[in-house]
């Protein structure tokens, strides 16, 4: 067991690791997609464990009442801000027939599991009521990364709890086992993979230092036998990146959602890593890909 699986170090770590990461808003360098401008509006969310900030970005010609898209920034867990998916956000805001709220949660090692879980949820189910301007019964989830791992497991919540309804799930490049070791997930890419295993090491430890608790359906839904019993959940869109060390469990997770009925589609980016969108220039492909999710949602908020 490395070093790096001690809670106290894997916190000092991480906190380090996150004042460096926590000041570039945009890791690429200039915002991408800079001629989507869309209107936007600032605001907090109440949840259970006090409030969130949120940024609305509002379609330009909506038709009728448009529906609503509630997203989940990555990082682990432990870094990341909303910010980072503001390219995302304008885009489907542009493209499909919803106001997209974007939320920040609690982070790691200050917060821990379940707390972000829980703040999501209760930021979809404000996202759901009625008195909001927009349709909270045409709602979808989504995230990348860890965001994505955050809306599976809202998915899962939503199924459990009768609610809210959830049209459709993106699950983009997520971590969905963190009881396997990151060692023994292959990656093509070696040493020159985004994730390493001691990162990896230090980021589930700092969110679930309790190595019991990863087992928990809401934080690894693809271990053992944790995506029995799915009937019914929300329909995914699952979306790996070739060389990323997390694929293989997002690809189990696909096969478990499609044997229960719920998988929208599963594609696979080629020749990419982990976070391709955030963190390159590879933006013929982020358009595409992108173009494809748009397509999801408009289909699933009809």
């Amino acid at each position: 067991m490395s070093v790096l699986s001690r809670r106290p170090v894997a916190d000092i770590v991480a906190r380090r690791f996150a004042a460096k990461i926590n000041s570039a808003i945009h890791p690429a360098g200039e915002p991408r997609f800079p001629e989507i401008v869309v209107r936007t509006a600032y605001l907090n969310v109440e949840t259970r464990h006090g409030p969130v900030a949120a940024t609305l970005y509002f379609p330009p010609s909506p038709a009728g009442v448009p529906g609503v898209y509630v997203n989940a920034h990555g990082g682990g867990f432990v870094v990341g801000h909303r910010q980072q998916d503001d390219a995302w956000c304008r885009f489907l805001a542009a493209n499909a027939n919803v106001v997209v709220l974007n939320t920040d949660y609690a982070l790691a090692p200050q917060t821990r599991f379940p707390t972000p879980v829980e703040q999501f949820y209760d930021v979809v189910s404000w996202a759901s009521e009625p008195e909001r301007d927009w349709d909270g019964t045409r709602l979808c989830v989504g995230g990348q990364s860890a965001g994505g791992n955050l809306s599976a497991a809202v998915a899962r919540m939503a199924l459990e709890n009768a609610g809210p309804d959830i049209s459709l799930q993106i699950l983009h490049y997520p971590p969905l086992d963190i009881v396997t070791p990151p060692a023994r997930k292959p990656t093509p890419l070696g040493s020159k993979a985004v994730l390493q295993p001691w990162l990896c090491e230090v980021f589930d430890t700092a969110y679930v230092p309790d190595r019991a608790m990863r087992r928990h359906r809401f934080v690894s839904p693809a271990w053992g036998d944790n995506a029995d019993g799915i009937a019914g959940i929300a329909p995914a869109l699952v979306i790996t990146a070739q060389y990323d060390r997390l694929r293989n469990e997002a690809k189990q997770y696909a096969d478990k959602l499609s044997a229960a009925g719920a998988l929208a589609e599963y594609v696979e980016v080629s020749d990419v890593d982990h976070g391709y969108d955030i963190m390159t220039d590879e933006t013929e492909t982020i358009r595409r890909m992108y173009s494809l999710i748009t397509g999801h949602v408009n289909r699933a908020i009809g």
